[in-house]
């Protein structure tokens, strides 16, 4: 089989749901989301891969616990493929974990970051939902994530410099690059009212000046059991199920699995999406 008859082939299987979590500014919680929503999802029986696109700070496998071999740094620089940086973390979860303290991987080309994106061609994982934990703020890589994602998640939480930073990204995303839908996500609310009141405040702006389209898509309480399980390098929802957080996180994940899964290939950056499938009967085809 040539490689147009097994793209042509690939076509008629099912896309995977791409969805990129992101932050104006750091330290509002991000990736710590990140994780117990991949986490949840697989406890309603989806096949999760979690990608770290944090790329010179990289922080899933420390917040897990997990000692990977490999990461993304040796894909950029040729020591393994895609597929031998893969490790398993909770309820099965599979992470492409990044390197932390390496400034080259923070400070990517385009090529180099479109050069990750295609080496998704190798993977032979079967998945549903890839989610791409990317870092704070407007790097050539996180525009690059962010334009290959579906369904784009932003982090806010009760800080002036977030909504602000929140802001500007989406502005940035959405007059640059075409963006049109964001899902806002408060964190570290301590009401549901303040979470959806920093939703409004963006809102407001996004609505007078932006052609963008804004929902929320709730709230994560400030909960001590989640600081807990960070501290134990553990998932608040594996370690604490009945917690606020806990609760909230399997709503969040209800109404991420609720979202439309394209049904063709499509997206932003089409060479991401190209193999982005589940694609287990062209594997066997191909053997």
């Amino acid at each position: 089989m040539d490689q147009a008859q097994g793209l042509r082939q690939m076509k008629n299987q099912k896309p995977v749901q791409v969805v990129a979590v992101t932050s104006g500014k750091g330290g509002v919680g991000k990736s710590n989301i990140t994780v117990n929503l991949a986490v949840s999802l697989a406890q309603q029986g989806q096949k999760i891969l979690l990608m770290d696109a944090d790329l010179g700070l990289a922080n899933i496998d420390v917040l897990l616990g997990l000692n990977p071999g490999y990461n993304l740094s040796h894909v950029i620089n040729g020591e393994c493929s895609l597929e031998d940086t893969i490790i398993e973390g909770p309820e099965g979860i599979k992470i492409i974990p990044a390197s932390s303290g390496t400034r080259s991987m923070s400070d990517l080309s385009p090529a180099e970051n479109a050069g990750i994106i295609r080496a998704f061609s190798e993977l032979t994982t079967e998945i549903d939902t890839l989610l791409i934990d990317t870092a704070a703020g407007l790097s050539e890589s996180v525009v690059s994530y962010i334009r290959a994602s579906r369904e784009v998640i932003v982090v806010v939480c009760d800080e002036p410099a977030s909504i602000t930073d929140a802001y500007a990204m989406i502005k940035v995303m959405n007059r640059d690059f075409n963006v049109q839908r964001f899902h806002i996500l408060a964190n570290q609310a301590h009401s549901i009212q303040q979470g959806r009141e920093l939703y409004m405040k963006l809102s407001r702006v996004s609505d007078k000046y932006l052609d963008a389209t804004l929902d929320f898509i709730g709230s994560i309480p400030y909960d001590d059991y989640l600081k807990k399980s960070v501290q134990k390098q553990k998932c608040v929802i594996q370690n604490y199920p009945r917690s606020p957080a806990s609760m909230a996180f399997r709503k969040l994940s209800q109404k991420v699995q609720n979202w439309p899964v394209p049904q063709t290939m499509e997206g932003h950056l089409e060479f991401f999406i190209e193999r982005l499938i589940n694609f287990s009967s062209q594997s066997e085809d191909l053997r």
